[in-house]
């Protein structure tokens, strides 16, 4: 029986890996085990020599552990497209984000707001700086740990607007999912993955990858909030 292919991917893919891998193990009968951490953590471990078969993840990610030699240079391949969606706690008043300015003024207004230490985190703290008001919410921030869902603080009403990738809200009981940032500032992250340097069984990683990126695995993928790469 061959070894189970372990995974190591970011939070914001844990669903849709979850149907993609139950997909898979019943039409191939290959074993597939996934965990799921928060993206920074996750590379760090790969980074440090830990052992996986694949790894998934921010493409720029996946590109910096290329370079670093922990994932296999020409092994890329890309899987989904996943863009940010706003949530407030289930019951709460839903502000308008149908524009930019109304979402600038739903973050001017709200009295705490959370986003992801991932790369829409950081896209999102350069967009509050391009609107000039950083410092005026940087008291109201509540950044969420690696690997804890915007949507959780959100729902046990830590915080009253919380922004992260919908594919990470939309499961979640407790909360309002808005809706996605409007087109003129929506974020889109590019999820990735790549066989690891470690992974001593590479034909079977490429087969799952290839898998996960042929039109079979589009559907899990849009029910999951993505659109496939």
């Amino acid at each position: 029986m061959a070894s189970p292919i372990r995974i190591i991917s970011s939070m914001a893919t844990k669903q849709v890996l979850a149907d993609l891998v139950a997909q898979y193990q019943q039409g191939s009968g290959q074993l597939v085990s996934v965990e799921s951490v928060g993206g920074v953590d996750a590379a760090k471990r790969v980074q440090a020599g830990e052992a996986f078969d694949a790894v998934i993840l921010a493409s720029n990610a996946i590109e910096q552990l290329t370079e670093a030699g922990r994932v296999v240079a020409g092994s890329r391949v890309d899987l989904v497209r996943s863009g940010v969606a706003i949530a407030v706690r289930a019951g709460a008043p839903r502000p308008d984000i149908a524009s930019e300015e109304a979402v600038r003024q739903a973050v001017l207004a709200a009295p705490s707001l959370s986003y992801s230490t991932g790369p829409s985190g950081v896209a999102l703290a350069k967009l509050f700086e391009r609107w000039g008001i950083a410092e005026q919410i940087r008291d109201r921030i509540v950044q969420a740990p690696p690997g804890v869902p915007v949507g959780s603080l959100v729902a046990k009403g830590e915080v009253a607007l919380g922004f992260q990738q919908l594919s990470e809200l939309m499961h979640l009981e407790g909360i309002a999912v808005l809706g996605p940032l409007p087109p003129e500032i929506q974020i889109i992250t590019a999820f990735s993955a790549g066989l690891a340097a470690t992974s001593t069984q590479p034909e079977a990683v490429r087969a799952m990858l290839a898998f996960m990126a042929s039109p079979a695995a589009d559907e899990p993928k849009r029910r999951n909030g993505m659109e496939p790469a």
